[in-house]
């Protein structure tokens, strides 16, 4: 079947449910380490109390991209259904977690939350394959990293703005500030809002071969097999893709689970306060825990807005591309392997520049990376895979986004971290060091087509 050129706001209204994804993911990759803190959690347990997420993506993912290229609905179409279960899951949720009354239970949720952003996020990558030409494919990731931008930058803030309309960021010990909950509150609002927005104006194209299909589709049995198969035979370029994805995300999920205990501590020096350390039967111990408490408090608001400014500088790199590649084409691989050096940067300088001025200039940086990891890979995997398989290949390549993740979260931040040294803002050394690790990567990509967009080979 041959696609037509989509214009940008019919792409944009396809991808317009991934500012709810967004705001889900960076409610949860800002403050869920501030909550794990709160409720007592020590800092080098935070990245073990995190393995929830990749585990989650790693069991769910393909299981959604299989279930999404098998279904077919005339009227809700394939991947539209997995869209509005997983919004109506996830802004549950997200309701609930900042409610959580002790650390194991805001755990559970962290699972479930990640869970339910999953069965929405990842049948989006294939939507964007499914309905766009191979000449728009670059352009539609980039529209959609576009729209990832903004839900970052918003929702890394809302703490912050709803502090500053005077909601408290006082709390009792172990309790989860209202500026939080309020936050969280509105994510699921926004989350559930633009997956329907999505789902009501987007129309989705059958299966091209409506017989083929159903044969495909009653075969019950095969679900273990055909992921087996296809992750036996995935592509080189795929593998190669791979290996990027894995020092990128590496990284991030450094970023996630341990930016607010580095920053707080080295840039901020407002460490959490160890309950520990006071005895809450003398009235100035007491007080004295309040004050170190709410100024930690406000310096993870700090940290969350300075972390939203990478959702900024990501959103306005991505409205660079997409003015670019709506009319030329881009050397992908280029362009992401110098994105991720300058990311790797930014991360750098969290380190070796330790002002809360600067900051947000390191973020900048680190948002150009962020922008290219949401956009390029996806763009290259998808001119390099069988468009027929396309939900379940998006699900296995997650496997490149959560393996590092989990050898992350079991102990290998702490491990490579300590070999530079104790303090927890070494981890920003180590995703500096990573991304750059991942840039040079890129080198091994050679496939022509997944590297710029071919039109002979489409017209072929």
């Amino acid at each position: 079947m041959k696609k037509r050129a989509l214009s940008f706001w019919e792409i944009w209204n396809m991808s317009f449910g991934f500012l709810g994804i967004q705001f889900g993911f960076a409610l949860q990759g800002g403050f869920m380490s501030r909550i794990f803190q709160t409720l007592g959690a020590d800092k080098e347990a935070i990245p073990l109390l995190w393995i929830a997420a990749p585990l989650t993506g790693l069991l769910i993912q393909p299981i959604i991209g299989y279930l999404s290229d098998r279904t077919w609905s005339p009227r809700w179409g394939r991947r539209k259904p997995f869209f509005l279960i997983g919004a109506i899951l996830s802004s549950i949720a997200l309701l609930i977690v900042p409610h959580s009354p002790v650390l194991w239970v805001a755990a559970g949720f962290l699972w479930i939350l990640d869970a339910s952003i999953n069965v929405s996020m990842e049948p989006f990558r294939a939507l964007v394959a499914d309905k766009l030409p191979d000449s728009q494919r670059s352009y539609g990731f980039v529209v959609q990293t576009l729209i990832i931008g903004i839900g970052t930058w918003v929702a890394s803030n809302l703490p912050w703005m709803v502090s500053k309309l005077g909601v408290s960021d006082a709390a009792a010990m172990g309790v989860v500030p209202m500026s939080v909950k309020v936050a969280f509150g509105i994510g699921a609002v926004v989350f559930l809002v633009s997956i329907l927005y999505t789902v009501f104006t987007t129309s989705e194209y059958p299966p091209e071969d409506m017989e083929a299909f159903e044969k495909e589709k009653a075969k019950k049995s095969s679900f273990i097999s055909d992921i087996t198969n296809n992750i036996g035979n995935m592509p080189t370029t795929m593998k190669k893709l791979g290996l990027i994805q894995f020092f990128s995300w590496f990284a991030f999920f450094t970023m996630w689970s341990l930016a607010n205990p580095a920053l707080t501590e080295h840039v901020y020096h407002t460490p959490a306060p160890i309950e520990s350390a006071y005895d809450f039967s003398i009235p100035e111990q007491a007080a004295a825990f309040d004050v170190v408490n709410t100024a930690f408090q406000k310096s993870s608001n700090l940290v969350g807005s300075s972390m939203g400014v990478y959702g900024l500088s990501s959103m306005a790199f991505a409205l660079v591309l997409a003015f670019y590649t709506s009319k030329k084409r881009i050397n992908r691989k280029y362009v992401h392997m110098f994105s991720l050096f300058i990311g790797g940067l930014g991360f750098l300088s969290m380190y070796f520049i330790p002002s809360p001025e600067f900051l947000k200039y390191s973020f900048i940086l680190v948002g150009i990376a962020w922008g290219s990891i949401l956009s390029m890979p996806y763009a290259m995997l998808s001119s390099a895979v069988d468009p027929n398989k396309m939900g379940v290949i998006m699900g296995i390549f997650n496997m490149f986004i959560v393996i590092p993740q989990i050898i992350a979260a079991i102990g290998g931040i702490n491990f490579v971290s300590n070999l530079i040294g104790d303090d927890t803002i070494n981890a920003m050394l180590v995703a500096g060091f990573s991304l750059i690790i991942a840039g040079f990567c890129n080198l091994l990509i050679t496939d022509k087509n997944a590297i710029s967009y071919q039109p002979e080979l489409e017209n072929a």
